[in-house]
């Protein structure tokens, strides 16, 4: 059988992310959504859990382009006299892997975002990461050692098949093809150690190469040709006009994203290809 886990990255990032996110939960077929505990309009985003509770909350891990949680004297390598993480992953990722002496102060930052959320009320069912930081080995081995302690159940591996995608979108060739080597590799890596934490996880997660251009044609190829067992696709949805996207993501097509999620053509072909439409918890969208 086919199921599907329908996700909004960036929940709490800013205004016109929560109000798409209540929007895709309350009109579409939007199953989670990943909040960002640094963000301006976290609280926002809290609020708005709590009017929905039956939209899932994940954490959505943020290590660069974003805010800490912790305040900057604490982890004082991690972030600048503001708070903030580098804009710049290749170099975030480069200095997490090579040096050890930032690990104990990820290892706070991780667990203060964690509870971050937990503290508002908000219980935690998966975890998955801003730019896929989450899948970063030194990332990673610190969220295997926390996500039983807060009884996390579920985590996004970020896998995506390459021929299926460019048989739909033949955009950035090469970047897609270094992004699945990458990713490939970090999923092997993570996958094991999963299995023995009894973490479950998707066969496949659309979005990791399409990023921001989730649109409704694109969906409507896509979910023909969809593995057997669990895919997550992962949306980053938006109301404009909204200052905060724009000018983080100006290439992102947030507003198309949104109809997507919302569409009545996706949800028609999701029922006629009898594909389910589930949260992380099996609990199926009504």
């Amino acid at each position: 059988m086919k199921r599907l886990v329908i996700t909004s990255d960036d929940f709490g990032l800013s205004p016109g992310v929560n109000r798409a996110v209540e929007k895709g939960w309350q009109d579409g077929l939007l199953t989670c959504a990943s909040i960002m505990p640094g963000a301006d309009a976290f609280d926002e985003a809290v609020a708005i859990a709590k009017r929905n509770p039956g939209l899932q909350v994940g954490l959505h891990l943020t290590l660069v382009q974003g805010r800490s949680v912790l305040p900057p004297g604490s982890i004082p390598e991690l972030v600048n006299q503001h708070g903030c993480f580098t804009d710049n992953p290749v170099s975030a990722g480069m200095r997490y892997f090579f040096d050890r002496g930032l690990y104990c102060q990820l290892k706070r930052e991780i667990e203060a975002q964690i509870t971050r959320v937990l503290d508002a009320g908000i219980p935690l069912t998966h975890i998955d990461g801003h730019l896929n930081i989450h899948m970063h080995p030194t990332v990673f081995s610190i969220l295997a050692g926390l996500m039983p302690r807060y009884g996390i159940s579920s985590f996004r591996l970020s896998q995506e098949r390459l021929s299926h995608n460019q048989r739909f979108d033949k955009t950035r060739r090469i970047g897609k093809t270094v992004e699945r080597i990458i990713f490939g590799s970090l999923a092997d890596n993570a996958r094991p150690r999963l299995d023995e934490l009894n973490i479950s996880y998707a066969a496949e997660v659309k979005g990791v190469l399409n990023s921001g251009c989730m649109t409704e044609s694109y969906i409507l190829n896509i979910i023909e040709d969809l593995q057997d067992g669990l895919t997550e696709i992962y949306f980053h949805p938006g109301i404009l006009p909204d200052q905060e996207i724009t000018r983080r993501m100006p290439d992102y097509r947030h507003e198309e994203e949104l109809a997507a999620i919302t569409s009545s053509a996706v949800k028609n072909k999701l029922t006629q290809l009898k594909i389910a439409v589930q949260n992380y918890h099996g609990e199926l969208k009504c």
